[in-house]
């Protein structure tokens, strides 16, 4: 294999220190212009070129995928209340700015989360007002910091990728060793696409349109089926 000449290897190590600076986290580089996220425990390989000065492409018209991490990747969100109280704030930004929830997952150190653009200002006034309620209920006396200053942000460009993110966001548990499967972490948006159930978060999926349509007289009201064991008249 041909090695990577001087410039090329530059790029490499800088791409790797500006990745590592916003997610807080240890990232390598493999080929150019390609990621390998060692993201605690498990690989995914990320094939989308980083921009240099990571600009936000905003007002694309597109969905986001976004990761970001608690400070120094310390287990801030691990109790039950602290990811209810985060799941409140999610939901609190998209009826504030009116942005799609399409999936989400939240992890002891970090989060994803896979959003459409806010109707009301950018997706990163959303985030930062996200991120900062979250920290006024949840900081304590002896953190200085509860957030990672930056974050990654990748533009959905179609639906292959999109499918292959939001099965990422779910899978995350499971690929770290939290749970033995999707529908054993209450913590995402697994158990709304499994199920239908409504939660904190409201998740724009086919589940949330036809109940929208529903309500609105669109569609015929839901019917409910007898049960299978049930003697038939």
């Amino acid at each position: 294999m041909k090695k990577p000449g001087a410039q090329a290897g530059l790029f490499l190590l800088l791409s790797e220190l500006l990745i590592n600076s916003v997610l807080g986290t240890k990232l390598t580089v493999g080929a150019p212009f390609n990621l390998l996220l060692v993201e605690w425990g498990s690989f995914r390989t990320y094939t989308e070129p980083v921009p240099w000065s990571l600009k936000r492409f905003h007002q694309s018209g597109q969905s986001h995928f976004v990761t970001f991490s608690c400070f120094e990747r310390r287990p801030f969100l691990v109790t039950k209340r602290s990811r209810q109280i985060f799941e409140e704030a999610l939901e609190r930004i998209r009826r504030t700015y009116r942005l799609y929830v399409y999936g989400y997952v939240i992890m002891p150190e970090h989060v994803h989360l896979l959003v459409s653009e806010p109707e009301r200002e950018t997706l990163a006034t959303a985030l930062k007002s996200l991120k900062q309620g979250v920290a006024r209920r949840l900081i304590t006396g002896d953190t200085e910091h509860f957030w990672h200053k930056r974050y990654f942000d990748l533009n959905i460009r179609d639906s292959r990728q999109f499918a292959e993110k939001l099965d990422y966001v779910h899978h995350n548990p499971v690929a770290r060793g939290l749970c033995a499967d999707e529908d054993g972490w209450p913590w995402s948006s697994f158990h709304h696409y499994a199920t239908g159930a409504a939660g904190i978060v409201e998740i724009e999926s086919e589940w949330t349109a036809n109940r929208r349509d529903r309500t609105a007289g669109k569609l015929c009201p839901a019917i409910e089926l007898p049960h299978s064991s049930q003697k038939k008249a």
